[in-house]
């Protein structure tokens, strides 16, 4: 049996070291080039501003997310699973559709600045902190609410029932049961959204970027690009990995259990109370799906007359992205399935730090790294696309790891006994158990993996030359531009390329699953 074992063995301790070579390596070298520099007055500011507009962001996606989850988890009405899962489409949007979206509602010649120049009154500007916490808000809030939701089912159903029994009203329920599970729940959930706001790039690229609205992420990107001054961009990298991580340490430290004890997995709905709780659910989730879906279709309607003129730049951008993103989700499947089937046998260290690692630190910090690298040995331009893919696999990597982890430990915990007594190894095994059982996790992983790939602005803005932009990065060129009818035909292609990519790798999980 171990000498059956020993090729995935071997294979996933060597997968894991090089793993964290790639995202070692560049940090060491940022390190190096950083260490001993003196950051000037602006760098300090945009340390500042980057931690505050996090925090903001952190605290209003948080806050907001807490009657719209509270809404989902007691009411019952048409359309709950479509708005369900509709909290779950920014995490897949690609952050700079998402910015055109609310630049089409909030911009200078949006529909709010337009209704407002309409009666008379001063019109808005979104650029700056506000645009870039309410760019952030929208890509979050979702995710805050499907993380707090999930706070509200795993509320066991034996406590509801007690509450009943015992003639708790709405308040009492709140004190006793609500308000634990939020003390529990929020700190972990503004943590993590205070980490993804940390590392931001295409938002602030587009509505901040002025003196007083720069974030470390543009700092080090004006670094390379603008200055070439590396050994400040690599300073600023230093700085980012050290607040990402006091970041990711905390969000360890603050996300603990709730303390409710485990039930026996009965389903019991919270009890929907009527009157002014009843209207004030309501407008929460009117409101939320307003917010969450006029930008889209904003998008949409401006795209649409676009698709016809676009740009020559667009199509061969949307080839290369889909080139990226093909290679980076075959290969991150590839890893992520090896990393879990061994991790699924025993736990071990190097694995877990190889496949936790990455979340740590950003594209733009790991792309400053591979840059300092590339450039004493070939110039940068022409590996663009190559660097491009191996950060997008490191950075999607954990995703996918902890969706198969899971699975992965049930097949092994189901089948591999038999499987080992059957003398079911190498492609047989593959083919006939790990395949098929792991279809719908793969399908969904995979999907995730393509769709943030996809849509990525980040290391590609360091090393891409006029022949290596992918399409993220002629939206953003198109948008700085003030193209704006091109950008937003040019973004609805990226958001449908994204979105079918996820489509096609999930449907086809589910199918092989069937």
């Amino acid at each position: 049996m171990a000498s059956r074992a020993r090729p995935l063995g071997l294979a996933a301790p060597a997968l894991a070291v090089l793993l964290l070579a790639l995202v070692l390596a560049p940090l060491a070298m940022v390190g190096w080039r950083g260490a001993g520099l003196s950051l000037g007055p602006a760098d300090w500011a945009a340390v500042r501003f980057s931690v505050t507009q996090a925090i903001l962001s952190a605290l209003f996606s948080t806050l907001l997310a807490i009657p719209v989850a509270r809404a989902l988890a007691r009411r019952h009405f048409p359309g709950r699973g479509v708005l369900i899962t509709l909290m779950g489409a920014p995490f897949l949007l690609p952050a700079v559709v998402a910015v055109l979206g609310l630049l089409a509602i909030f911009g200078r010649s949006g529909l709010l600045n337009s209704a407002l120049d309409a009666i008379g009154l001063p019109t808005l500007s979104i650029y700056g902190l506000h645009g870039v916490v309410l760019a952030h808000v929208f890509l979050n809030l979702p995710l805050a609410v499907r993380m707090i939701l999930q706070g509200w089912q795993a509320i066991p159903a034996e406590r509801i029932r007690l509450a009943r029994s015992l003639g708790f009203g709405p308040a009492e329920t709140f004190r006793h049961l609500e308000r634990p599970m939020l003390r529990e729940v929020l700190p972990g959930v503004a943590l993590v959204i205070l980490v993804i706001c940390l590392t931001s790039f295409a938002v602030v690229i587009t509505l901040g970027g002025g003196p007083k609205a720069t974030t470390i992420e543009l700092a080090i990107y004006q670094a390379v690009r603008f200055e070439f001054d590396l050994g400040r961009a690599a300073g600023l990298a230093a700085v980012q990995v050290g607040v990402c991580a006091l970041a990711a340490l905390a969000t360890w430290v603050v996300t603990r259990p709730t303390g409710f004890g485990a039930g026996l997995d009965r389903r019991l709905e919270l009890d929907a109370p009527r009157g002014w709780r009843r209207w004030g659910d309501g407008m929460a989730l009117t409101a939320v799906t307003l917010f969450l879906t006029l930008p889209l279709l904003a998008v949409a309607a401006r795209g649409l007359p676009g698709l016809f003129d676009l740009p020559a730049s667009v199509l061969p951008a949307a080839g290369r992205s889909i080139l990226v993103a093909l290679v980076s989700t075959a290969l991150t499947t590839a890893i992520a399935l090896t990393l879990a089937l061994a991790s699924a046998v025993r736990t071990r260290p190097l694995i877990e730090a190889a496949a936790s690692l990455p979340l740590a630190t950003s594209g733009l910090v790991l792309g400053t790294g591979l840059f300092l690298i590339v450039q004493p040995v070939a110039p940068p331009m022409t590996l663009a696309l190559p660097v491009t893919i191996l950060v997008n696999c490191a950075l999607t990597l954990p995703y996918l790891y902890r969706i198969l982890l899971p699975e992965t430990r049930a097949l092994h915990a189901d089948f591999g006994r038999l499987a080992d007594s059957l003398s079911l190894t190498g492609w047989p095994r593959l083919r006939w158990l790990i395949l098929p059982r792991l279809a719908r996790p793969l399908g969904f992983g995979a999907g995730v993996a393509a769709a943030l790939s996809m849509g990525d602005l980040g290391v590609i803005a360091l090393f891409a030359g006029e022949n290596q932009a992918t399409l993220p990065l002629v939206v953003a060129q198109l948008t700085g531009a003030y193209r704006m009818e091109a950008a937003a035909a040019a973004a609805l292609i990226l958001v449908t390329l994204s979105f079918a990519l996820f489509w096609a790798c999930d449907a086809g999980g589910r199918r092989a699953a069937a």
